[in-house]
């Protein structure tokens, strides 16, 4: 028998997701449909498949991990002719201190595997057979192996800023271990940050022993936009505009989430200032965040001599010097 974490080329102590991500990589590089001239992907592919059973259970990794490559076999050549020790399907004599194996049900097999030992796993080894636990005298524990699920695909997705703010649905392709390609669409909740995950259940690789499809998980990426950040729940957006608006005060049109709204500047605005806009942020569990508007003040590169003169007027309606705070 092959060494498992050979097979998958993983460590000993891999995570399930390390040896999910090389189940597929190996599953892709020796499927048979991908590679019909080479006669030895068949045989390499029901190795991946093999090993990917085994360490993808946490029992049989478990068994597997304590005894090798006999993890399966254990049960045979134990004491009493034909049967594990303590088992109950071994006939008479199959049990420590009894002709029938009746004095079985209260050994503490832990002396033999230690705390951390678990009696169904008997039940498993011995094809549900069943096992009367150390703690539980006449009590039949039968157990059957659930299949195991496939295993999860990892994909990413950018989406443009607007949708990660109100909501929306994306279509995208994904690629199986297999290499076949796969249309996905995927319901995008309003509000999701940059970053976050969305896992779609049973859109992930099929279980190569008929148990129930893993899952999608999709990383969320957020394009920039070219007028708005976010800021928690807040959104913000700088707004240029005329000196003459800044300093009489103005009505402006401004776009917003909810669609286009009127901002009102008051007179004597300076740049910098920030005006808050409620309800037209983030959509959230308790209410819409704000939209904040950063006044930025657009000055003229060229004027006339009229205009400037209208300027330097309105500079001797200043109070004070704006620099004499201003030192070292």
């Amino acid at each position: 028998m092959a060494d498992y974490y050979k097979v998958l080329g993983v460590s000993r102590n891999a995570t399930k997701e390390e040896i999910g991500k090389a189940y597929r990589e190996k599953a892709r590089k020796y499927h048979p449909d991908l590679h019909p001239d080479d006669k030895n992907a068949s045989k390499k592919f029901q190795e991946v498949q093999q090993a990917f059973d085994v360490l993808n259970d946490d029992k049989k990794r478990k068994l597997y991990d304590q005894y090798g490559e006999n993890f399966e076999h254990m049960g045979a050549g134990g004491p009493g002719g034909g049967g594990f020790y303590g088992d109950p399907r071994a006939g008479r004599g199959g049990g420590p201190g009894g002709s029938d194996g009746a004095q079985w049900q209260n050994f503490d097999f832990s002396q033999i595997f230690g705390e951390g030992f678990d009696p169904s796993m008997f039940g498993d080894m011995f094809g549900g057979g069943g096992f009367r636990g150390a703690s539980s005298a006449g009590t039949s524990s039968r157990r059957r192996r659930a299949p195991a699920k496939g295993a999860d695909i990892e994909s990413s997705l950018t989406i443009p800023f607007t949708k990660s703010i109100l909501g929306g649905e994306e279509e995208f392709r994904i690629q199986e271990a297999s290499g076949v390609m796969r249309t996905i669409k995927a319901k995008i909740p309003a509000g999701i940050e940059d970053g976050k995950k969305l896992r779609l259940r049973g859109q992930g690789e099929n279980s190569p022993t008929g148990g129930a499809a893993g899952d999608l998980v999709i990383t969320i990426h957020v394009q920039p936009h070219t007028s708005f950040t976010r800021q928690g729940n807040d959104l913000l957006m700088r707004l240029p505009v005329t000196i003459a608006e800044a300093t009489l005060g103005a009505k402006v049109s401004i776009p917003t989430p909810k669609g286009t709204g009127v901002l009102n500047i008051p007179a004597g605005t300076s740049s910098g200032k920030k005006l808050r806009v409620k309800g037209c942020g983030v959509p959230g569990k308790t209410g819409n965040g704000d939209l904040l508007v950063e006044i930025l003040i657009n000055v003229p590169k060229t004027v006339d001599d009229k205009t400037a003169e209208v300027l330097r007027k309105l500079d001797a309606s200043y109070s004070k010097d704006l620099r004499s705070g201003i030192n070292w």
